[in-house]
């Protein structure tokens, strides 16, 4: 019989179903026995052909909950949006479900996004374009790591859970150098922490970028939230 999980193995479900999974890639990449293109390729692998397989659009965008727990998770997104709302470009879109949502909730703010995607993953962004084909010529394949896109984006949403964490830095750089437009804002989110840390905005900080502002709201479990930050694109470290 197997053992009951432990407190910490709680949690850590809570915050990614496959932390047991992405933390062996973690330590395989932190030990050398794969490079950047075999971690990214291992991700693509453990996350692809679940995604592909979900017979609902949350699912296909990695969330196990029904309609009311997607819009608990993801809603705070809204709040991080600078209020003249503008092009939005989705980091990781799956198949295109947060950019849809995402859209129809900040129009009933008042706010209006122009939303675009990418994805590493060839197959979820053809899906992205079958499920969104008025938005199919702005959904492209390609890893956002070095990725220089046609044009720049007012707003530019991404997560830092499928990056390796020695590479964060030249990661977030990279976006705020060429992908984020002037002026513009980088939302890092929505990701799941605990209530009382904040590592994650604490390691963009640390890059020497300062946070401009956070959001956060209720989890169903008590020891975390839901949080997102952002940094100004015109924010230099340092600076």
């Amino acid at each position: 019989m197997a053992a009951d999980p432990s407190p910490a193995d709680d949690l850590a479900a809570a915050k990614e179903r496959g932390w047991r999974e992405s933390s062996a890639i973690d330590a395989a990449f932190a030990a050398g026995h794969l490079d950047q293109r075999g971690w990214h390729d291992a991700v693509r692998a453990l996350i692809e052909p679940a995604y592909l397989a979900a017979d609902n659009p949350r699912a296909q965008s990695g969330h196990s909950g029904d309609a009311a727990h997607w819009e608990r998770a993801r809603r705070p997104l809204a709040r991080a949006l600078p209020p003249g709302g503008g092009d939005f470009l989705d980091i990781g879109c799956a198949n295109g479900h947060l950019m849809e949502t995402l859209t129809a909730w900040v129009a009933q703010d008042g706010i209006r996004i122009e939303p675009h995607g990418v994805d590493i993953s060839q197959a979820l962004a053809a899906l992205a374009r079958d499920r969104c084909p008025q938005w199919s010529s702005r959904i492209w394949h390609a890893n956002a790591m070095d990725w220089t896109p046609p044009r720049t984006f007012a707003i530019v949403r991404t997560g830092l859970d499928y990056v390796p964490p020695t590479l964060r830095g030249s990661y977030v750089r990279h976006l705020l150098h060429a992908v984020v437009a002037p002026g513009g804002r980088l939302i890092v989110g929505v990701f799941n922490e605990e209530r009382d840390q904040d590592r994650l905005e604490g390691d963009v900080a640390s890059m020497g970028y300062r946070v401009a502002g956070h959001v956060t709201a209720p989890h169903r479990h008590p020891a975390l939230l839901y949080k997102a930050f952002w940094v100004d694109s015109d924010a230099e470290p340092g600076t």
